[in-house]
Formats: structure tokens, C-alpha cells, sequence
């Protein structure tokens, strides 16, 4: 019988239990307007709730984005494959400011 194969080492593999607290902390969020919305909530609160969600995912992109940068970046500068993962990491920023 085998071991299962262990997964690499991701930017965020340090912080991984608060990233994923705060990811419960959004799904809850969303939950609750889904509620507001079968209660007939006012549109303008449904919207402030759609706003402090929003900010809550960018924290979370931000975040990665960052341990991207520090962890993940630095183990492709030394694997000879910097100019990839930088083409890589602006297409996902492009991705992240192109909303809406």
C-alpha cells in the first residue's frame, strides 16, 4: 500500500486556515443576502452587502496575490521560469481589475 502523493507547497500554505476562515466568513455572507432577498430586503442594503462581500473576495485575491509574489515567484526565478510566471501572475491581475 502506498502513501498518497503529498501536494506541493503553495504561497499560501502557511496561512491556509485563515484563508479558508475567511472564505466561510463569505459563503455566510452570501447566504445572508440570498436571505435578505427572499425577505424583500431594501435594494440599497442588499447592495452594501454585495460591496462588503466584494471587498472581502478582493482581500482574499489580494493575499494570494501576494504570497504568489513572495513564495511561488521566487521558487519559478529559480527554476529559470521568471518571465512565465510574471506573464502568468499580470494575466491574473488583468483578471481581477476587469470586473463588471
Amino acid at each position: 500500500m502506498t502513501a498518497p502523493a503529498a501536494s506541493p507547497a503553495r504561497g499560501y500554505s502557511a496561512s491556509k486556515d485563515q484563508l479558508l476562515a475567511r472564505l466561510r466568513r463569505v459563503e455566510g455572507q452570501v447566504r445572508g443576502i440570498g436571505k435578505m432577498v427572499e425577505d424583500d430586503r431594501y435594494c440599497i442594503d442588499v447592495l452594501t452587502q454585495v460591496s462588503a462581500i466584494q471587498a472581502a473576495l478582493d482581500k482574499v485575491a489580494l493575499g494570494l496575490l501576494d504570497d504568489h509574489a513572495r513564495h511561488c515567484m521566487r521558487e519559478g526565478t529559480a527554476q529559470g521560469r521568471a518571465d512565465e510566471m510574471a506573464t502568468e501572475m499580470m494575466a491574473a491581475v488583468g483578471r481581477l481589475v476587469k470586473r463588471g
